[in-house]
């Protein structure tokens, strides 16, 4: 049998139809196939029940994670109430005098002397801004003020005191003492921003 020569071209044009249709909807979709699911891709009902008992686990874990983190928040919470919070070095400083000069107060003392120091990192989200003060009493005295630092709610702490003796014969001594209290790391200086002093 022979083909004319219209029959050809028609065979070949068919030929070229097929070809392009099959590139264009039938071959596989390379760069935006979409996922399968498992069983799709090939893998065994065993493998995908140890996914799904994996992806349970980790379901499971989230949620207690996010409880231990509630927690903690809570927690972090409940112990920065006692930070104290001020927007400048100064006023920090100045509240912790305050409640220096109350305790002193209680006691009928006054407070001779302060000394502002400069604020120095403590840990890595605060700060430790110290002040000394110097006062004279009677060590039943320094006992109260000290058992009174420590049942404040501010965190404050002693850092180091120097007791002299002044005055034999009422029993008292002079008391140069070092308190620290914990503020936000905004107050500590950074000290990559130093000016041409060194300040």
């Amino acid at each position: 049998m022979t083909i004319s020569a219209r029959d050809q071209k028609l065979l070949a044009a068919w030929v070229v139809l097929v070809a392009v249709g099959y590139w264009l909807f039938l071959r596989p979709q390379t760069q935006d196939a979409p996922l399968l699911p498992a069983s799709a891709t090939g893998e065994s009902v065993d493998m995908a029940e140890q996914r799904l008992s994996r992806l349970r686990d980790i379901a499971a874990t989230a949620s207690a994670k996010q409880d231990v983190l509630k927690q903690v928040t809570g927690e972090l919470a409940l112990r920065e109430q006692g930070l104290i919070r001020a927007e400048t070095v100064q006023q920090a400083e100045a509240q912790m005098l305050a409640v220096m000069r109350e305790l002193a107060g209680l006691e009928a003392l006054e407070i001779r002397s302060q000394e502002y120091m400069a604020v120095e990192p403590f840990g890595d989200g605060y700060g430790l801004a110290p002040v000394r003060i110097q006062f004279e009493c009677r060590m039943a005295q320094l006992v109260n003020i000290l058992a009174g630092l420590a049942a404040k709610p501010q965190l404050m702490a002693t850092r180091n005191f120097q007791i002299l003796a002044s005055n034999p014969k009422e029993k008292t001594v002079r008391v140069t003492l070092t308190v620290v209290g914990v503020v936000p790391k905004e107050l500590v200086p950074d000290k990559s921003k130093k000016g041409v002093a060194g300040l």
